[in-house]
C-alpha cells in the first residue's frame, strides 16, 4: 500500500522533533533551575527576580506576534520558516551560555547583567522558536499527520527535558568541583553546543509543503483582525496563559521544595542522582510515556474532550500531593508519576489544536497566517511564564524565604503551596476555558477537505 502524498517519513518527523529538544536544553533549564540559580548562586533577591521576570517576559512576549508577521512574509529558497533555524541557531546557543557566566559585579551590576542577558536570550528564543513552531503547520496539510508530528515534537521536547532533569545537578557537581558557579558555566556550554547542532539538523532534514489558499497581500492590521476573529485561537491563547503559569510556578520552586521542605542535601540516593534529580527524572520519563501514548488517546477521543479531562486529572493529582506528609517520599513519587503521565499528551494535543486553528482561519478568512497564529499563541504562553515566574519570586519573598538559610515554617508552607495548590488552580482555569473551544474533530476534517478542494481549484 503506497503512503499518502501528505504523509511524512519517520526521519523528517524525528528531525522536526529534535528542534524542540534543542529548545528544551535551555527552556527546561530556565523553568527548573533559573530562579534557584539567580537567588542561591548569582546572589540576587527573590523579589527582584520576580519583578525582572514580569518586565522582561512581557516585553519579550510582545515581540512574538511581530516575529510571526515577519516569518509569514519571509521568502527564501528554503521557505518561510526553516531559514530562521539556520540564521538564529548560533546566537541562541551563545546567549544561553552567557546567562550563566556569573561575572564579578556589584549587586546592582548583577541585576543589570541578568536583565540584559535574559532579555537578549528570550529575543533569540522568539526568533528561532516562532518559525520552528509554525513549521509544523506547513509540513503537511493533514490534521492526522500534524497530530503525529506534534507527538514526535513533544516526545523529543520532553526527551530534552529528561536530559536536563537527569544531567544538570550531576554535571554541575562533577564539572564544578564544589563550585556551583563553575559547574553551571560548563554545563551550559555543553548544552549550547548540543542545541546549535540539533537546530541545524532540523533545518537540513525538514521541508515546507503547505501554501496559503488565499490572499498573501493583506496588511498587518487586517491579519490581527483575522486572528482576533478566530475564536478557536482566542480560547487557546488564554488556555496557554493559565497552562504556562501553572508550569512556571511549579517548576520554579521544585529545587526549593526538595532542598528546604524535603531536606535534600545533594547526596546520591540512586546511581548518580540526588533526590531532586531522581524525582524530576522519573517524572519526566512518565511524561514522555504520556506523550508517546497520545495516538492511543486521540484515536478514541476528540482533542477538546481529551484536553479537558487530562487537565482536570492533572489538577487533582496536584491537590492530592499537597496533603502528603513530607516524610512519605515514595507516595510523592507515585502521585507525581501518575500526574505527569496524565499531563504528558496535552502539549502535543494543544499544539495540534493550534495548527487546526490556523486551518480554521485560512478556511474562514482565506488568508493563512500560520506563524502569526503560533507566535500569538506563544505570546500568551510567555505571558503565562512571566506571571508564573513572577508569582514564584514574589511569593517566596512574601513568605520570608532567605537563600541558603534554615527556612521558617511560614516559608516552608509557602513553598509547599506554590508546588501544589497554586499550579492546580491555574490548571482548573484552563479546563474552564476549554469548554468554549469551538472546533470538534469532525469540523476539523470538514475544513481540511474544503481547503484541499479550494487549493485544487486554484491550481
Amino acid at each position: 500500500m503506497n503512503p499518502s502524498p501528505d504523509s511524512l517519513s519517520f526521519k523528517e518527523k524525528f528531525a522536526y522533533g529534535l528542534g524542540d529538544t534543542a529548545s528544551n536544553f535551555f527552556f527546561q533549564t530556565f523553568n527548573i533551575f533559573l530562579i534557584y540559580y539567580y537567588t542561591d548562586v548569582f546572589g540576587l533577591a527573590a523579589g527582584a527576580i520576580g519583578t525582572m521576570f514580569i518586565f522582561t517576559r512581557i516585553f519579550d512576549a510582545i515581540t512574538d506576534p511581530l516575529m510571526g508577521m515577519a516569518a509569514d512574509r519571509t521568502r527564501t529558497r528554503w521557505g518561510k520558516y526553516r531559514p530562521y533555524l539556520l540564521w538564529i541557531a548560533v546566537p541562541y546557543g551563545v546567549l544561553g551560555y552567557l546567562m550563566f557566566m556569573n561575572p564579578a559585579l556589584s549587586d546592582g551590576g548583577k541585576l543589570v547583567y541578568a536583565y540584559l542577558t535574559y532579555s537578549a536570550m528570550m529575543l533569540a528564543y522568539t526568533a528561532i522558536n516562532i518559525p520552528y513552531s509554525a513549521l509544523m503547520g506547513v509540513m503537511s496539510p493533514s490534521t492526522v499527520e500534524r497530530t503525529s508530528l506534534s507527538t514526535y515534537r513533544f516526545v523529543c521536547a520532553f526527551g530534552g527535558g529528561l536530559l536536563v532533569a537527569m544531567l544538570v545537578t550531576p554535571l554541575k557537581n562533577l564539572l564544578g568541583g564544589g563550585s556551583e558557579v563553575r559547574g553551571f558555566q560548563l554545563t551550559m556550554a555543553i548544552f549550547a553546543v548540543i542545541s546549535i547542532s540539533l537546530f541545524l539538523f532540523t533545518f537540513w532534514h525538514t521541508r515546507e509543503r503547505v501554501a496559503s489558499s488565499g490572499d498573501e497581500n493583506s496588511n498587518l492590521r487586517q491579519d490581527l483582525g483575522f486572528l482576533l476573529g478566530n475564536r478557536a485561537w482566542v480560547v487557546l491563547f488564554f488556555v496557554g496563559i493559565f497552562t504556562l503559569t501553572n508550569v512556571a510556578v511549579r517548576n520554579g520552586v521544585t529545587v526549593y521544595f526538595f532542598k528546604y521542605v524535603i531536606g535534600d542535601d545533594g547526596s546520591r540516593v540512586f546511581l548518580f542522582f540526588d533526590q531532586t534529580a531522581l524525582f524530576m527524572t522519573s517524572g519526566m520519563l512518565a511524561m514522555i510515556l504520556g506523550v508517546a501514548a497520545t495516538p492511543f488517546f486521540t484515536r478514541r477521543w476528540g482533542k477538546r474532550e481529551l484536553m479537558i479531562t487530562l487537565s482536570a486529572l492533572n489538577a487533582l493529582s496536584l491537590v492530592v500531593f499537597y496533603f502528603v506528609p513530607r516524610d512519605q517520599i515514595g507516595l510523592m513519587y507515585a502521585i507525581n508519576l501518575i500526574g505527569t503521565f496524565i499531563v504528558g499528551p496535552t502539549p502535543a494535543i494543544v499544539w495540534a489544536m493550534y495548527a487546526d486553528a490556523a486551518d480554521y482561519g485560512d478556511w474562514k478568512f482565506q488568508r493563512r497566517t500560520t506563524a502569526l497564529v503560533f507566535s500569538a499563541a506563544q505570546f500568551g504562553q510567555k505571558i503565562g511564564l512571566a506571571l508564573g515566574g513572577s508569582v514564584a519570586g514574589w511569593c517566596l519573598a512574601w513568605f520570608g524565604y532567605v537563600a541558603n538559610a534554615t527556612q521558617t515554617e511560614r516559608a516552608l508552607g509557602g513553598i509547599r503551596l506554590l508546588f501544589t495548590l497554586a499550579p492546580a488552580t491555574f490548571a482548573l482555569l484552563s479546563v474552564a476555558l476549554l469548554f468554549a473551544y469551538p472546533l470538534t474533530d469532525a469540523m476539523v476534517k470538514q475544513i481540511e477537505g474544503e481547503l484541499a478542494e479550494r487549493k485544487s481549484r486554484a491550481t
